[in-house]
């Protein structure tokens, strides 16, 4: 509603996609990335400043002044600078701990869900073509790509699949039922049996 009166201001973003990294400034009334990418009259970005990385390439990166991207392609969109929501426009929500995989990359971070008690029935209730995730981290092993955090990651929703709660858990760590077993053959050993 406020946003109409705002001017346009350049934001940058990062879109990550099928093939590439798509890095340029969008210029832009909206103060949130996720009102940019599901408020979209178009099926695509025009981005301005723009360089492009393929993946897995040892080319040098590609510069251009504009690239027009295809959104359904994007896989997630990374803001620098984003603007806080004015408070009038916020729906009251839940924050619960997320896995996002969107192959070939995984997300990490907070999801915010309606306050609903059942997380099966909030999950469902999860809606919009591209959904934040906030203090995310996000990487791809197969890529190569290293862990990077965000403040927030707008995944494309139609990609993604959504794992929550999400706990780490330490790969090395002895199971409990196996340290029980490890301390019961200890103790039948110490008995002589």
């Amino acid at each position: 509603m406020f946003e109409g009166l705002a001017s346009a201001q350049p934001l940058a973003l990062t879109l990550y996609t099928d093939a590439f990294v798509v890095r340029g400034t969008y210029s832009t009334r909206h103060r949130r990335v996720t009102d940019i990418l599901n408020g979209a009259d178009t099926q695509f970005l025009v981005l301005a400043d723009v360089t492009i990385d393929e993946f897995g390439s040892s080319v040098q990166a590609q510069r251009t002044d504009y690239a027009q991207v295809n959104l359904a392609s994007v896989l997630f969109a990374v803001a620098d600078g984003e603007l806080e929501a004015l408070p009038e426009l916020r729906t009251p929500k839940v924050a619960a701990t997320a896995l996002i995989s969107v192959p070939p990359f995984k997300i990490t971070g907070s999801i915010h869900l309606l306050p609903i008690a059942d997380l099966r029935e909030a999950l469902g209730e999860l809606t919009g073509t591209f959904v934040p995730a906030t203090d995310a981290t996000f990487w791809s092993d197969s890529l190569g790509e290293p862990h990077t955090k965000a403040s927030l990651v707008a995944f494309n929703h139609a990609r993604a699949q959504i794992l929550a709660p999400h706990r780490e858990v330490d790969p090395w760590a002895v199971p409990a039922s196996a340290e029980m077993s490890t301390q019961a053959a200890d103790t039948a050993r110490s008995n002589g049996w």
